[in-house]
C-alpha cells in the first residue's frame, strides 16, 4: 500500500518503521526543527531524525503550517492510498483531508482521554487499563470513528514514560490490522459515545505539584503519572531532587500518626502520607546527577528519621 506518514513524536516511530518495511512510504510530514536544550540548538523531531538517518531524507517535509495552500497542494499531489497520522502536532484542515483515507493512532481507549496527554491522564486517574485506538480524522479533536483498539493493563509501578514505550510498541500491529482491513474492503468504524468522553489536556510545569497529604496510592499515581514530564520535585533539608518512582508501603506503627512528609524510616526512604499511609522512595534524581536509588542517595548524607520531606510545588 502507498502511504504518507504525518508525525513528530517518538510515539509513532515503531509504526513508521513498520510502514517503511511493509508498505511503499511515499512521504513523511513532520514539524520543523525547533530550538532545544540550554543552547537552544535547532533540533529535529524524532521522526525527522529517523527519516534522515535511514537515508529517506528526500521523503521528508517539515512545513511551518501544514494547511498553507502550497503545502496542501504538494501533499495532495502524492498518489497515496492511505495517510497515517501519529502525534503530528498540527490539525489537518478539511481542504487537505478532502476525499483522502486518513487514520490516527491515539494512545487511549477512546472516547476516554481525548487530548494531548492520555497516557499521563490514565495513570493519574488510577485507570486499571488503557490501550491504543485507531480512528478516522474528524473536525473535533480525537472524535473520529473508532476503527480498532488494543488493550494493555496498567501496572501501578509503571511510569508514564514506560507505559508510553509499551503502547508505542503496540502501535504497528494495530495500524497493520486497519490497513489490511481497508485494503480488503472490510473496514468498519464505530461512533464514539459522547457521554463517556473525558479530556486529557497538554501538561505543563504548573501541573508538577504533589500533595503528600493524599493517600499513598494517590501519591504514587501522581509521581508515576508525571514521570518523566513534567516531573515532581521534593526537598529534604537543603537537598532538592526529582521523585521518579515510589512504592506504596504497608502500614506500620512507625508511620501511624506521623505528619505527611515525615521521613519515618531513613534507611529505607519511607515517607508518611495522608490517611495513615506511606510511600517508599525507590528512585530519585538530584539536579545534574544520575538517577539513583534511595540507598545511593542516603549514603554520605545520613538522613535522620523524623526529618521532613517537602514538595517543591504543592497544589495551590
Amino acid at each position: 500500500m502507498k502511504v504518507v506518514y504525518f508525525g513528530s513524536g517518538a510515539f509513532g516511530l515503531p509504526t513508521l518503521k513498520m510502514l517503511a518495511d511493509e508498505h511503499e512510504l511515499l512521504g513523511v510530514v513532520s514539524q520543523p526543527d525547533r530550538p532545544a536544550g540550554r543552547g537552544s540548538t535547532l533540533t529535529p523531531t524524532p521522526i525527522s531524525q529517523w527519516v534522515v538517518e535511514s537515508g529517506r531524507g528526500a521523503l521528508l517535509m517539515r512545513p511551518e503550517k501544514v494547511n498553507e495552500t502550497s503545502t496542501v497542494d504538494r501533499i495532495r499531489a502524492i498518489d497515496a492510498d492511505a495517510w497515517v497520522v501519529i502525534a503530528y502536532g498540527q490539525k489537518l484542515g478539511s481542504r487537505l483531508l478532502a476525499d483522502r483515507f486518513a487514520i490516527n493512532l491515539h494512545a487511549s481507549l477512546l472516547p476516554r482521554w481525548r487530548g494531548a496527554a492520555p497516557i499521563n491522564a490514565a495513570i493519574l486517574a488510577g485507570d486499571p487499563k488503557t490501550g491504543n485506538s485507531v480512528i478516522t480524522l474528524a473536525d473535533r479533536m480525537d472524535a473520529g470513528l473508532v476503527l480498532a483498539q488494543s488493550t494493555r493493563l496498567i501496572d501501578p509501578n509503571q511510569t508514564a514514560g514506560e507505559l508510553h514505550d509499551l503502547l508505542s510498541a503496540d502501535g504497528p500491529t494495530l495500524v497493520r490490522q486497519v490497513l489490511a482491513s481497508y485494503a480488503a474492503g472490510t473496514l468498519r468504524g464505530q461512533a464514539q459515545d459522547e457521554s463517556l468522553v473525558t479530556l486529557a489536556p497538554k501538561l505543563g510545569r504548573a501541573d508538577a505539584w504533589l500533595d503528600l497529604a493524599a493517600a499513598a496510592s494517590v501519591v504514587q499515581r501522581r509521581v508515576h503519572g508525571l514521570t518523566p514530564w513534567p516531573g515532581v520535585s521534593a526537598r529534604l533539608g537543603s537537598v532538592e531532587f526529582k521523585l521518579l518512582r515510589v512504592q506504596v508501603e504497608n502500614g506500620s506503627s512507625d508511620q501511624a500518626g506521623a505528619a505527611p512528609g515525615t521521613l519515618v524510616d531513613a534507611d529505607r526512604g519511607v515517607i508518611a502520607c495522608g490517611q495513615g499511609t506511606a510511600v517508599r522512595i525507590e528512585n530519585l534524581q538530584p539536579p545534574g546527577r544520575k538517577v539513583m536509588t534511595w540507598g545511593e542517595f542516603a549514603r554520605g548524607r545520613h538522613p535522620k528519621a523524623g526529618a521532613l520531606v517537602r514538595c517543591v510545588q504543592e497544589r495551590g
